[in-house]
């Protein structure tokens, strides 16, 4: 077996078992050596039921008194529970939709698990073990002691289990560990004092130790990090010594007539952005800047100015957006606003016909039109310009480098680039996880925007929240309802985004238009779904994160977050921007566990809408958590490393990477590496 080969080739995999690992995005078995562990269970000792402590995750050795089945509210989904006692006191094992589990569980079995204790099920005053990630049944000769260790604990999946992601991990390692090449130079490994890579993936997966883990963890987060400042680094690099850009002229009676046009006057904030923006355009080197401002802080404002003032100078501007949502929101606005000044707009998307595609492209190139906007599909190789002088990516983080590249790419000369986020960045990362890009940002929202009042309330007031919310929509108002799983998790109790649908559209909101998204949907079915709420024929829209990003419907006045407790602080705050558009009182009402850290850290939301200063809270209170994402998709998919947990680690990377560049044998041999894994991220990659 070789680290190429399928998954089917690993020992326990066929068809369904391949189609899981596809879900969780793995295709070979390189992909499953580096599908690491999101935590690990210290099972080196088991704990006596009488002296669990609600809140907390435990290990425990009992005997299965009873095992009972029930069905819930939510049609389709059980609860199935086991009675354990261990001589010192009873506890409730809890599973979630897993009936399967109850012919493996019978009285009398000696059972050890790994759960959370908690003592809110069904508010019976007896402790409950939920969130279960493992379980051994014992046989009359096992000892616990040869259960008993560090074991990992995978982000898992329907059809696959954790005991059996830890068999097909260890059959894989064995088999292709020393296929694994060294990718870091032996100066860098001795100067940092990093571990070998072979070691590092043994016992990440499999540590004896927590030493050991820790030696594994941080050599594999620098390796990631390390790899990506030197492809960032070096691509900086390369447009500042040898890239000509354009240099526009002095902003003109176009950029005037746009300012006058606009139905606001720009905030102190925009206007020092669009002095840094203005001053970029007008140098020879090309703009590489990111404008980085909170929901509603009036970023768009400032990227339809640059792209008139690149129009003014005789050249097209390109926007991308992320989806053809965002896209057709910005095509709309800037072509109701430009084109009484005489500024041609022309859009493009996956979703025209072959017939539309060919003839925008055709007028992109004949300079037929001035600011295209669209999609992905303004990347592809039949699409070129005659003269594109600017190149704006709304949303950088759903992009990646080599998108953006690509766009900059249609051009003989080096287009100005404007990036724009409103994922808010704490202050001392921006110039860290941005290597290659200038940071600007919009710190104050305009004055007049309407607050959204955000409530934080636990599972016991959601008949109530949910009433309200049936109230406001026979009002002529629509909602949203966000969930944070798409599909049922045999490590999760919370019901999949779907099975929220099913309940609320067949229960409360019983005769009001629903609709459902997510991700996973085909990209016509997203579309039809999000015209409908467009066009208010849905009321109701039932989603996970999709909406995160850009939705402008200024009827919704309401969101509700299941489980809020498993978001994060900014990411929240983001999809809090959904409302609030228009000129109705608007709510964000948070469900959340009752936990005191669960509810410490979502009062934060409550009492402030300042972006940034939740983005600083979310890395004070979350820690090494996965605060960073959703940015981090702009960097390509961190699968070890945390940029702000790992801040340290990361600054010492981008020095190792600096070094790396002036060393002529260093980046020799990690120039491969770099070319190989992330041709797709830096697609301008060369030798510098």
């Amino acid at each position: 077996m070789h680290l190429t080969d399928s998954i089917n080739k690993v020992r326990g995999v066929g068809v369904k078992k391949a189609a899981a690992f596809a879900r969780l995005g793995i295709q070979t078995v390189y992909d499953l050596l580096t599908y690491y562990p999101r935590a690990y269970e210290d099972q080196s000792r088991t704990t006596p039921i009488v002296a669990l402590r609600a809140g907390e995750r435990a290990t425990v050795l009992g005997v299965i008194q009873q095992v009972t089945e029930r069905p819930t509210r939510r049609r389709g989904f059980t609860v199935l529970t086991a009675l354990l006692g261990d001589g010192t006191g009873y506890a409730q094992a809890v599973w979630f939709n897993q009936r399967f589990l109850k012919s493996k569980l019978r009285e009398g079995q000696r059972i050890l698990l790994s759960g959370k204790a908690d003592y809110a099920y069904q508010g019976s005053g007896q402790l409950a073990l939920s969130q279960i990630t493992s379980f051994e049944i014992l046989g009359a000769q096992d000892t616990a002691d040869e259960h008993l260790g560090i074991l990992p604990v995978y982000a898992a999946t329907e059809g696959l289990t954790q005991k059996q992601l830890r068999q097909m991990m260890a059959y894989a390692l064995a088999q292709t560990v020393d296929e694994l090449e060294e990718n870091l130079p032996q100066r860098i490994r001795e100067e940092y004092h990093l571990i070998g890579c072979r070691a590092a993936f043994r016992r990440i997966h499999f540590p004896k130790q927590e030493e050991e883990l820790c030696a594994a963890r941080r050599r594999l987060a620098f390796e990631e990090l390390y790899l990506i400042q030197c492809g960032l680094l070096a691509l900086k690099k390369c447009t500042a010594e040898e890239q000509e850009g354009i240099a526009h002229a002095a902003n003109g009676d176009l950029v005037a007539q746009v300012l006058a046009a606009l139905p606001f006057a720009l905030t102190d904030d925009q206007e020092k952005v669009w002095a840094e923006i203005t001053r970029d355009m007008e140098s020879p080197l090309p703009m590489r800047r990111l404008v980085q401002g909170d929901v509603g802080s009036g970023k768009t404002a400032i990227a339809l100015l640059a792209l008139v003032k690149t129009v003014e100078n005789g050249c097209q501007g390109a926007l991308m957006a992320p989806t053809e949502i965002l896209a057709h929101q910005h095509y709309d606005t800037l072509r109701e606003l430009l084109a009484p000044l005489g500024v041609r707009v022309g859009f493009l998307s996956g979703r025209l016909t072959k017939k539309e595609r060919t003839a925008a492209a055709a007028a992109f190139a004949a300079h037929e039109i001035d600011i295209a906007v669209g999609t992905h599909a303004l990347i592809q190789e039949h699409v070129v310009f005659d003269r594109l002088g600017l190149v704006v990516t709304d949303e950088q983080h759903r992009f990646g480098v080599a998108q953006r590249a690509a766009l900059e790419k249609k051009s003989a000369v080096m287009p100005d680039v404007l990036v724009m986020t409103a994922t808010p960045i704490p202050r001392t990362m921006t110039l860290t996880v941005y290597g290659d890009l200038d940071v600007s940002r919009i710190e104050h929202l305009p004055p007049g925007r309407r607050p959204v009042r955000t409530f934080l309330r636990d599972e016991r007031a959601r008949d109530k929240i949910y009433a309200f919310v049936r109230k406001e929509i026979e009002a002529g108002r629509q909602a949203y309802v966000v969930c944070p799983l798409i599909e049922a998790s045999e490590e999760s109790s919370l019901p999949s985004v779907e099975e929220v649908y099913e309940e609320l559209s067949h229960g409360i909101f019983r005769g009001i238009p629903c609709g459902l998204l997510h991700g996973r949907m085909k990209s016509a079915e997203k579309e039809a779904v999000m015209e409908g709420f467009y066009a208010d024929r849905i009321k109701l829209l039932v989603s996970t994160t999709v909406i995160e990003v850009g939705v402008n419907v200024p009827n919704a006045s309401i969101l509700v977050v299941e489980h809020a407790e498993r978001f994060g602080l900014s990411q929240l705050h983001q999809l809090r921007g959904r409302v609030g558009r228009g000129s109705y009182a608007s709510y964000c009402i948070l469900i959340a566990g009752r936990s005191a850290v669960s509810q410490e850290r979502l009062q934060v939301i409550e009492q402030t809408s300042d972006g940034f200063r939740l983005a600083e809270e979310d890395l004070r209170l979350r820690g090494p958590g996965q605060f960073f994402g959703a940015m981090q998709h702009g960097l390509g998919d961190l699968k070890i490393a945390d940029v702000l947990a790992d801040m340290d680690l990361l600054l010492l990377a981008r020095r190792a990477a600096l070094a790396t560049l002036d060393d002529p044998a260093a980046l020799s041999f990690v120039l491969p590496t770099l070319m190989r894994q992330y041709r797709e991220r830096f697609a301008h990659m060369r030798e510098v």
